[in-house]
């Protein structure tokens, strides 16, 4: 059975400012069950406590080291590598780096500034890259959920756009990179893969996971989930559910097979 799970937040949990069908009671069942929850998010316009809040207005019972953000791995990877920040993030954003060096070299930091994106900030940041400063990408996802309904862009066309005009590759520390999940799972002590994920974007959320490690990905037809999105990627979700609930009971069910009758484990669960 699986011994903990991580958890993407927006299009899993809630789209805009709604709760989804079930959450609750999905998160609930995990922890009846005894089962360690991590959440992960690509969220780069909301600091921490602005996620905690929300989820806490939505009735989801979480503490504050549950919940892992791309800020917080750029900020360690600031400091353990002695940088200041050039952002271009939204300013709502900004609180999480507060406690950044301000002096030194820099490293630019680029996360969905939204509408706050404009030719200035990117050629700044641009130049600074060409200085040779590190980029470093909070996320590089190609679109979202919006609260409207409707999908809107998110960072990844801006840090391409970056990437392209100076010949530079950005670390993505949000995922799906393999240290983001890796952390995660190691706050549950527990390896990558005696982890599931269950997300709504196939290539971040699923494919990363599973590429990263992790015993099992679900893909939840809900969020930004588009119909066919499952065959798209590679690897592929160890399952496709309806939604966060049907993810849940999904992972519940899998126990450890008896090995004097089991011929061949169904899934890579451990």
């Amino acid at each position: 059975m699986v011994r903990g799970v991580l958890i993407d937040l927006s299009g899993v949990l809630y789209v805009g400012e709604a709760v989804l069908p079930g959450a609750v009671a999905a998160l609930d069942q995990l922890s009846s069950a005894g089962v360690p929850v991590r959440f992960l998010t690509n969220t780069t316009r909301k600091t921490r406590a602005m996620i905690l809040t929300q989820l806490r207005d939505f009735g989801i019972a979480v503490a504050e080291d549950q919940i892992f953000t791309p800020a917080q791995a750029a900020c360690a990877r600031l400091a353990a590598e002695g940088h200041a920040a050039h952002l271009l993030i939204h300013p709502d954003l900004a609180p999480d780096f507060a406690a950044c060096a301000k002096d030194g070299p820099v490293a630019v930091v680029i996360g969905d500034a939204g509408p706050y994106f404009d030719y200035a900030g990117l050629n700044a940041a641009f130049r600074e890259l060409m200085r040779g400063a590190p980029f470093l990408a909070l996320a590089a996802n190609r679109v979202f959920r919006d609260a409207d309904g409707d999908l809107s862009m998110d960072a990844g066309a801006f840090v391409h756009a970056l990437e392209y005009a100076s010949g530079r590759t950005a670390t993505v520390l949000g995922k799906p990179s393999a240290e983001f999940f890796a952390a995660a799972a190691g706050s549950m002590g527990l390896p990558l893969s005696d982890v599931a994920m269950i997300g709504d974007d196939a290539e971040a959320d699923v494919a990363g996971a599973l590429a990263a490690g992790a015993g099992a990905a679900i893909l939840v037809r809900t969020g930004k989930y588009r119909p066919g999105d499952e065959t798209r990627v590679s690897p592929s979700p160890t399952v496709v559910a309806d939604d966060i609930g049907g993810a849940v009971e999904f992972l519940l069910a899998q126990a450890e097979p008896d090995p004097s009758t089991a011929t061949e484990r169904p899934f890579p669960f451990r």
